[in-house]
């Protein structure tokens, strides 16, 4: 058991800057989970980082880069949230951006993950649906 959606915990591995003590069950908990792709690739060391938006007890984004790759994460508390995530802080080019946020059904169903994947340049805005006590996780890598 945990507060907050699957999608919240999942953003926690970028907005935190310990992610490995996150980890807290056996490994055979996490077979079978899609969403485990996030967590098998977020890095444990950053080359930047990047607070996009936030107030202290409310939300957050924070976007952090290693390599050539960024990672985001945003997270609400028990208020739902429409955020528009700028992403100028991307370099030139295309990136695919894989996006881990709560499903259509998260306010109810804690555990319920959308994935999507999409193409965006640094012009583009991200916008982010977070459920109550929910919020999202994105994987930019570049498009080559």
């Amino acid at each position: 058991m945990s507060e907050g959606t699957r999608a919240h915990q999942l953003a926690m591995y970028a907005v935190y800057e310990m992610p490995l003590a996150m980890v807290s069950d056996y490994p055979e908990a996490y077979e079978g989970q899609p969403e485990f792709e996030f967590i098998e690739k977020v890095p444990t060391a950053w080359d930047d980082t990047k607070v996009l938006n936030g107030e202290p007890g409310k939300f957050i984004t924070i976007a952090r880069r290693n390599g050539a790759n960024w990672y985001l994460g945003s997270m609400t508390n028990w208020d739902t949230r429409e955020l528009k995530i700028p992403l100028d802080f991307l370099g030139q080019g295309a990136y695919e951006a894989k996006i881990f946020a709560d499903g259509p059904d998260a306010d109810r169903e804690a555990t319920s993950v959308s994935i999507s994947k999409k193409t965006i340049t640094s012009g583009d805005q991200l916008d982010l649906h977070l459920a109550p006590g929910g919020g999202a996780a994105v994987i930019f890598t570049p498009v080559k």
